[in-house]
C-alpha cells in the first residue's frame, strides 16, 4: 500500500490516537526548541500531543495538520495554538515567520526534497528544525513481545536519525528514556491508531487487539502499567 494511503488513514482513528498515543517528555521538548525561540511551528501536529507541551513551555505555536479529524481533536486539546491545514511540503505561513520548527512522529510522511526547502522558507535566519520520534523500548521483554505481535502486519522500520542536508547545518542527536503510564484500553487505542492497523480488515483488527490483552495477561501486567519509551531527537540549524 502507498505511503499516501497510510498517511491519510489517521483521520478515521483520530479519537483513538488522542487516547492512546503517548505525550513527549519535557526534556526532549527543551532540547528540541532553543530557549530564545518565541514562535514555533508544530508540523504534522496530529491531535496536539506535542502542541500542548510547546504551549505549556510558554511558546506561541502555529500547528499545521492535514487531517480535518485530527484538527478537530487538536482544537480541543491545544486550542490556544493557531491551527492551520497544511503539509510539510506546503506550509500556510509567511517567509521567516517562526524561530523553530518541530515535527514529532511525522517526518517520515513527508517528501524531504520538498519539505526541507519549505522549512528553510518559514524559519527565520539561524532557526532550528527538530525531528522527534517516540520509540518503544524493546529492551523490556514484554515490549519486545508486543512488537513481535505488531510486526506480523508490518516490518517497516522508520529512520529516526534522518539526514536533513542543506541549507541546514550538521544534525545533532539526542535520546531521552522515560516511562508512560497507561491502562489496557489505552494500549489498545495506541495499537489501533497505527496506520497499518487502521487499514486491516475488521476481523483482523479485532483479533490483533484481542491478542494484545492476551499478551498482557501472559506477562502478568495489571489494569495499569508502564510502557518504556526512548524519545529520539534530531535538530539542525538553518545556516
Amino acid at each position: 500500500m502507498s505511503s499516501d494511503l497510510h498517511a491519510a488513514s489517521f483521520g478515521s482513528a483520530a479519537e483513538a490516537y488522542q487516547r492512546g498515543r503517548p505525550p513527549y517528555p519535557a526534556e526532549a521538548v527543551a532540547w528540541a526548541v532553543p530557549p530564545r525561540a518565541r514562535r514555533v511551528l508544530d508540523l504534522g501536529a496530529g491531535t496536539g500531543k506535542l502542541t500542548r507541551a510547546l504551549l505549556d513551555a510558554g511558546f506561541d505555536v502555529d500547528a499545521v495538520e492535514p487531517s480535518p479529524q485530527m484538527r478537530d481533536q487538536l482544537a480541543v486539546s491545544a486550542g490556544q495554538a493557531s491551527i492551520f491545514e497544511g503539509t510539510g511540503e506546503s506550509v500556510p505561513l509567511p517567509d521567516a515567520s517562526v524561530d523553530a520548527v518541530v515535527c514529532a512522529q511525522a517526518w517520515h510522511w513527508v517528501d524531504p526534497a520538498r519539505a526541507v526547502p519549505e522549512m528553510a522558507r518559514v524559519l527565520r535566519p539561524g532557526g532550528t528544525l527538530s525531528l522527534i520520534w517516540n520509540v518503544r523500548d524493546h529492551t523490556e521483554p514484554w515490549v519486545a513481545a508486543l512488537d513481535d505481535v505488531l510486526h506480523r502486519h508490518t516490518r517497516d522500520e522508520i529512520d529516526t536519525a534522518p539526514r536533513i542536508g542543506g541549507p541546514f547545518g550538521d544534525p545533532e542527536r539526542a535520546e531521552f528514556r522515560w516511562r508512560h503510564t497507561l491502562d489496557r484500553a489505552e494500549l489498545q487505542d495506541m495499537v489501533a491508531s497505527r496506520s497499518y492497523v487502521i487499514l486491516l480488515s475488521e476481523p483482523d483488527r479485532r483479533a490483533l487487539l484481542d491478542s494484545i490483552l492476551d499478551l498482557l495477561d501472559r506477562h502478568g501486567l495489571g489494569e495499569r502499567f508502564e510502557l518504556p519509551y526512548v524519545t529520539r531527537c534530531t535538530r539542525a540549524r538553518l545556516r
